[in-house]
């Protein structure tokens, strides 16, 4: 038996968020899709994902803000946090990783990519 996997999105981005949301629900993941910082929050309270794909530049909340938010409560830092953004220089993803970002994936991404940064993260041992 399979236990659902459940990923929280964040992205602003409606067409963004459709297709991310499908690829994930493709593969058997539970999908709740979100617009912005403020609604995941109250997503990861009431909710509990297993892992939160979210985009880094959303108008209010910033993707590195909710992660510090997530990273920073003792009931959800153990939560890995995917980013998925535009922003790729090196730069970014070093302060990225500073705030607690658990992996980093760039735009443009494949079904494989957001797929494979999923797997990673729920796996992993520190999990």
């Amino acid at each position: 038996m399979s236990i659902m996997v459940k990923v929280l999105v964040v992205e602003d981005v409606a067409s963004e968020r459709q297709l991310i949301s499908d690829y994930l629900r493709s593969e058997g993941y539970q999908v709740v899709a979100v617009a912005n910082a403020q609604e995941a929050l109250q997503q990861i309270r009431n909710d509990k994902p297993d892992v939160v794909l979210t985009d880094l530049v959303m108008e209010g909340m910033s993707g590195l803000e909710l992660c510090r938010q997530i990273k920073k409560n003792p009931e959800t830092q153990k939560l890995p946090v995917v980013a998925c953004t535009s922003k790729n220089q090196e730069l970014d993803k070093l302060w990225g990783m500073k705030q607690g970002i658990d992996l980093y994936l760039t735009k443009p991404f494949t079904r494989e990519d957001i797929l494979r940064a999923v797997k990673s993260v729920v796996l992993s041992p520190s999990s």
